[in-house]
């Protein structure tokens, strides 16, 4: 397709502008380079693939049905798969032809009586978890859908051994790398709101819970594990739900930013789930954190995406039109915190550049890392309009940002570093890019060491992939 550079959207609405296509499993070509050898496993990625039926879109990006692409890679070559999982509410929907169940950014359709007697889609379609015998489609406003590995065919709801109804479980679980322990949470809502801590085994069955109490109805989407703590950062916003439960307003519209009330902090100690410390800062808003850890002098040290206010919100609810107007700026900050007390002792920015989805590898969670990969606006984008078009390795070591420029028009998910099996010191830098310029989708390979260089591989994939949230490696068994 070409872009008509006349048009009022941008590039990247090309990936959206339609459902995604399904494809089976299929032998990916090689469209420039060669696959490493020591890159053995599979990469997942989930996100919205419907955000359009019977001509009328979802309320928000946070609404579209998920979709997940799996792309293998072993000694043959490279495949991979792409399915939407089959929800309830998605097989509903997909029968009838339209939009039946209120979801994030949007009302269930009908008198608005009936609003709240119909229950909110769970769109599974914000991050994956693999575990050993299975992959988990994660959203955090319920329970995680099971799917096959290999084929991502949806086997239905999993509990995970303790998930009671109406108990959700978030799309940003922490895997502790040496232990195989996961940590997750998840929010319960009432007159006030209460914080659900689970610990998991290797295999995700929850083996130990917590409950803490909140103060009015945050929203809470992530959060940090650090040493021997688990950290929440509980930002300034609340919702109102009494429009809610009239049905008159959305959960994204009923959401309002509360600056008045600071940044609330738990510190959890991960053993034993029990409360360290409370404390407050300034109020800021994160959706995402890249990292966490316990300094040599026992601080807490916690790395995240900072915005000063809750414009974000609006932006993504923009996105689903296929054209933004909304600035949401951010930085990527350093919070350094005693988690005896709670009290925050310094806050630093480390790049004053806007971007999205840090990670660090996943050996070095809830340890120190050097290196924290993201997405980026490249330098003179117009944020207000255009999606993230970068992906960077910001060094820890030297306050250096190497950065990988894909060109015009081309839109990376989040990247991810994966190392070699072969040579565990090498690793290499994954991401699934949108040319907006061809209109297709390509699995990009990069040297991690060399990220500012083209990237060692290019994979073609059978039909565009409209843009993700999050997603994870699992490595070959060796």
């Amino acid at each position: 397709m070409i872009i008509d550079q006349k048009s009022t959207k941008k590039a990247w609405a090309g990936a959206i502008s339609q459902p995604a296509t399904e494809f089976p499993l299929t032998p990916l070509p090689i469209l420039s380079g060669k696959i490493p050898e020591g890159l053995r496993g599979t990469l997942y990625r989930n996100g919205p693939g419907c955000l359009e039926r019977d001509n009328i879109h979802v309320g928000h990006w946070f609404d579209g049905d998920g979709a997940i692409l799996a792309v293998n890679f072993n000694a043959a070559g490279a495949t991979g798969v792409y399915r939407y999982v089959q929800t309830a509410g998605y097989q509903a929907e997909t029968a009838a032809g339209k939009w039946l169940y209120g979801n994030y950014g949007m009302t269930a359709p009908g008198a608005i009586w009936h609003q709240w007697r119909k229950p909110v889609k769970n769109a599974a379609n914000t991050s994956v978890l693999a575990l050993p015998d299975k992959l988990l489609a994660l959203w955090e406003g319920g329970h995680p859908h099971r799917l096959d590995l290999a084929t991502l065919e949806t086997q239905g709801l999993d509990d995970l051994g303790g998930l009671k109804p109406g108990l959700f479980y978030s799309a940003h679980p922490k895997v502790d790398f040496s232990t195989q322990e996961i940590f997750n949470f998840g929010v319960s809502l009432g007159l006030n709101a209460t914080l659900n801590v689970y610990k998991s085994d290797g295999a995700g069955k929850i083996i130990q819970k917590a409950q803490f109490p909140l103060t009015g109805l945050p929203l809470i989407h992530d959060f940090v594990l650090a040493g021997q703590y688990l950290v929440f950062f509980i930002p300034a916003v609340r919702l109102n739900l009494l429009p809610i439960v009239l049905g008159t307003s959305s959960y994204s519209d009923a959401l309002k930013w509360r600056p008045n009330l600071g940044t609330q902090i738990l510190v959890i100690d991960r053993e034993t789930l029990t409360l360290v410390s409370q404390g407050e800062t300034e109020p800021w808003y994160q959706w995402h954190f890249a990292n966490g850890y316990v300094d040599s002098s026992g601080a807490v040290i916690v790395d995240f995406t900072r915005y000063d206010d809750f414009q974000t919100n609006q932006y993504l609810q923009e996105v689903v039109a296929g054209k933004t107007q909304t600035t949401a700026k951010n930085t990527f900050t350093r919070v350094v915190l005693q988690p005896q007390t709670g009290k925050v002792t310094k806050i630093e920015t480390l790049l004053d550049r806007t971007g999205e989805f840090p990670n660090v590898p996943a050996p070095n969670v809830g340890q120190k890392s050097r290196y924290t990969y993201m997405s980026l606006f490249r330098q003179g984008t117009d944020i207000s309009q255009e999606l993230l078009n970068a992906i960077a390795r910001f060094d820890h070591n030297t306050h250096t940002l190497t950065e990988a420029n894909l060109g015009e028009n081309r839109y990376p998910s989040e990247p991810l570093a994966v190392q070699d099996i072969h040579h565990p010191q090498q690793s290499w830098v994954l991401t699934v890019v949108y040319d907006g310029n061809s209109h297709t989708s390509e699995v990009w390979i990069f040297d991690s060491d060399r990220l500012d260089a083209e990237p060692v591989c290019k994979l073609g994939l059978p039909s565009v992939i409209p843009h993700s949230f999050h997603g994870t490696w699992k490595a070959a068994s060796t």
